[in-house]
C-alpha cells in the first residue's frame, strides 16, 4: 500500500533553468502523478527561461516574496537577499494556507501536509514555529540538500580586507544554515558524496538520519529517443566522444582536451572535438558521428565563460590541434573538414539527447562532482561514460559494465579508455555496456524511482514525532529577521555614503 494522499507545498528559491531546478521539477511531477496536491512556491521564475511543467500549468507554481527585496544589491549580499525573499515568501505562504484551510473540502480534511524545502533553508524555522499543523492531520517538513551553501561561497577573491568582511558577512548564514537545516523534520540528500559532506560540516547529531534521494531523467518510454545510426553521417562520418559540462574552470573540460590529444595525431584520424554550449539545437536530424564533444553551458553575460573558452581554444592551439567556434549548429556543419577541436557555444536542449545518442563514449571531467545528472543521460540512451573517480560518479557508473572511472590527475589514463572506446571494443562489447547503461538508469535514476524513494522518506518522516523546535527559538528567529533587515539597510546606507 503506498502513501496517502497528501498536501504537498516546494519551496524553492528560483524557478530557472539548471540541475537543481529541473530536480524540483521531477520531484513535484513524481509526487503529482502519484495523486498528491502539489504546489510550488518560488521568489523568481521567468516563464521565457523555465521548464515547460513550470509554465504550461502542469505544475501549481506560484511567484512570491519578490516584491520587498531585490534579488541582489549592486551584485552583491546575493545570499541575504535569497533569505530576505524567502522569508517574504514564507509570509505569503502561511497566509495562503489559512485560506486555503477555510476551502478545504470534506474528502481533502484529512490529508497531511508535507513541506519541502530546497537549497536555501531560512524558511524552515520559520515554517516549523507558525504553520501548524490542522484538524486531525499531520505536518512535516523535508529538507532536500544539495551541497552546503557555505562551501560553495568565494572567499578567496580581493585583497585581505575584503576576504577578512567576507569572513564576517558569511559567518552568521554559515552557521544559520546549518542551524536552520535541524529544524526541519528529516534531511534528505541528492548523494551519498553530498551526505557525507553534509554530516562532516553540520554533524549527524544536529540533522539525525541522512538518506539520499537520487535525481532521475525521463524513462518514459512515450518520448521519442534517438537512434544510434542515421542514413546521414554528420561531418562526413567523424566519430564523437562526448562531455556535457558548463564552461566553468571546476568542470576541467581542459583534462578532455588534453587526453583527446594524447591519442596522437594517427589515432585522432576521423574524430573530432566539439566543445559545445547547453542549448541544444531542436528538430535536426542527426546521424552516427564519432567526434570529440565537450557540451556545457555558455553565456556571453558570465566572464568565467567567456574566459574559460577563451582558455580552452588557446590550450587546444598550444597542442597543435585546429580550432573553429561556431554560435549555432547550422554554421558548425559546413566548417571544414580539418578541424580538430569545434567550440558550439549555443546548442538548443532538443539537441542533447541526439548528441548523446550518436556518440561513442561520455566524458565527465569533474572532480568532487555532488551528484551529476549527465553520466545518467548518457546511460538512458546507452552511451557508456569515462568520468573521474570522485564524487557523485562513483554512484551512477558501475566500473567495466556501463563505463569507467579513472583518475582526473591521470591524463594517459583518460587517453587509454579513449582509444579502447574507439578501436578496442567490438560491436558486442559496445551492446552489452548499452544494455546495462539502460537497466541501471531505469532501475535507480528514474522519475518512477525517484517517487518510490521519496514517498518512502515521506511515511517514514510521518511515522514518527516533530521534530521539536519551540519555546525560545521561535523568539530568536523574530530577532533574526529584524537582524536580517537592519544589515540590509546598513549595507545601503553604507554604500551611498
Amino acid at each position: 500500500m503506498g502513501l496517502q494522499r497528501s498536501n504537498v507545498t516546494i519551496i524553492h528559491p528560483d524557478l530557472g533553468i539548471g540541475g537543481a531546478e529541473r530536480l524540483i521539477i521531477d520531484v513535484a511531477l513524481a509526487l503529482q502523478n502519484r495523486g498528491h496536491r502539489v504546489t510550488i512556491y518560488t521568489s523568481h521564475r521567468d516563464k521565457a527561461h523555465c521548464f515547460d511543467e513550470a509554465r504550461d500549468g502542469t505544475l501549481d507554481v506560484r511567484v512570491r516574496g519578490n516584491t520587498l527585496f531585490p534579488a541582489h544589491i549592486c551584485g552583491r549580499l546575493h545570499i541575504l537577499m535569497a533569505a530576505l525573499r524567502q522569508l517574504h515568501l514564507t509570509v505569503s505562504l502561511l497566509g495562503e494556507l489559512d485560506t486555503r484551510e477555510t476551502a478545504t473540502t470534506t474528502t481533502e480534511e484529512d490529508r497531511d501536509d508535507i513541506f519541502i524545502v530546497d537549497q536555501l533553508p531560512a524558511c524552515v524555522p520559520f515554517l516549523k514555529s507558525f504553520a501548524r499543523p490542522r484538524h486531525s492531520r499531520r505536518q512535516r517538513i523535508l529538507f532536500y540538500c544539495h551541497f552546503p551553501d557555505q562551501l560553495l561561497a568565494r572567499r578567496d577573491e580581493g585583497g585581505s580586507l575584503l576576504r577578512l568582511a567576507k569572513v564576517l558577512y558569511r559567518f552568521p548564514f554559515d552557521w544559520f544554515e546549518g542551524w536552520a537545516m535541524s529544524a526541519s523534520d528529516r534531511v534528505v540528500a541528492n548523494s551519498k558524496f553530498s551526505r557525507g559532506v553534509v554530516r562532516d560540516v553540520f554533524g549527524s547529531d544536529r540533522l539525525g538520519d541522512v538518506e539520499v534521494v537520487y535525481p532521475c531523467v525521463d524513462m518514459d518510454p512515450g518520448v521519442s529517443m534517438p537512434e544510434k545510426a542515421d542514413e546521414d553521417p554528420l561531418w562526413g562520418g567523424k566519430k564523437i566522444l562526448l562531455s556535457i559540462n558548463r564552461f566553468e574552470r571546476k568542470k576541467d573540460m581542459a583534462l578532455a582536451i588534453r587526453a583527446y590529444n594524447g591519442l596522437g595525431a594517427e589515432r585522432r584520424k576521423g574524430t573530432r572535438l566539439v566543445i559545445a554550449g547547453k542549448d541544444f539545437c531542436r528538430n535536426l536530424r542527426f546521424v552516427q558521428i564519432l567526434t570529440w564533444y565537450l557540451a556545457g553551458g555558455y553565456d556571453n553575460r558570465v566572464h568565467e565563460n567567456v574566459h574559460y573558452h577563451q582558455e580552452l581554444d588557446e590550450l587546444a592551439t598550444s597542442l597543435g590541434l585546429k580550432t573553429a567556434t561556431s554560435k549555432t549548429v547550422v554554421s558548425a556543419l559546413s566548417i571544414p573538414d580539418d578541424i580538430d577541436v569545434l567550440f558550439l557555444l549555443s546548442v538548443p536542449t532538443a539537441f542533447k539527447d541526439t548528441l548523446l545518442a550518436q556518440s561513442k563514449l561520455l566524458l565527465y571531467t569533474p572532480i568532487n562532482e555532488h551528484f551529476g545528472i549527465v553520466p545518467v543521460e548518457a546511460m538512458r540512451v546507452g552511451l557508456p561514460v569515462l568520468a573521474s573517480n570522485t564524487g557523485g560518479p562513483l554512484e551512477t557508473i558501475v566500473e567495466g559494465e556501463t563505463g569507467w572511472l579513472r583518475d582526473a590527475h591521470a591524463d594517459e589514463e583518460w587517453t587509454a579508455v579513449m582509444d579502447k572506446v574507439l578501436y578496442g571494443l567490438n560491436q558486442e562489447d559496445l551492446q552489452r555496456m548499452a544494455l546495462a547503461g539502460k537497466n541501471r538508469a531505469q532501475q535507480e535514476f528514474s522519475l518512477t524511482a525517484m517517487g518510490d524513494r521519496l514517498e518512502e522518506e515521506i511515511a517514514t518522516m510521518l511515522k514518527g514525532e516533530r521534530r521539536p523546535f519551540n519555546g525560545w527559538q521561535q523568539v530568536f528567529v523574530i530577532l533574526t529577521l529584524v537582524g536580517a533587515v537592519l544589515a540590509v539597510m546598513a549595507a545601503v546606507l553604507l554604500r551611498a555614503l
